[in-house]
């Protein structure tokens, strides 16, 4: 990545969590997290988590079943600087890394799990509203 293209990620980063920490309820969050992932919608996020089992592996505040110990837990998330301890934390970052986690980094642990545009955008809608 370009020097400008990593000053424009840690900018929007940077704006999307400012977005999301200056809300105090949590409908102001949801509508942030709406905005920052173009249409994403964390109450259909919640049910995407789900359907993939993400919880499997994952600790997820609200996300009711297992609460796994595999990968990191999401608590949080939409506060951390960095994914998956290398890319700036950006609602694009954040989509890409949730859809093709292998593209992105390898090896890893966390599978491709067929996540669709939607459900990603979705995915990560109600992950940027967890702090």
């Amino acid at each position: 990545m370009s020097e400008r293209g990593r000053r424009r990620a840690w900018a929007a980063a940077a704006l999307a969590a400012a977005a999301i920490l200056a809300g105090g309820c949590a409908e102001s969050r949801a509508e942030a997290a709406r905005g920052m992932t173009s249409g994403g919608d964390p109450h259909r996020g919640q049910a995407a988590i789900r359907k993939y089992g993400c919880s499997t592996c994952h600790t997820i505040p609200g996300i009711g079943g297992p609460q796994g110990l595999v990968g990191p837990p999401l608590t949080s998330l939409g506060a951390r600087m960095y994914l998956a301890g290398a890319l700036p934390n950006t609602p694009e970052n954040l989509v890409r890394w949730i859809r093709h986690p292998q593209d992105i980094r390898r090896p890893n642990v966390m599978p491709d799990m067929g996540v669709t545009e939607q459900d990603g955008r979705d995915i990560a809608a109600y992950l940027y509203t967890l702090q």
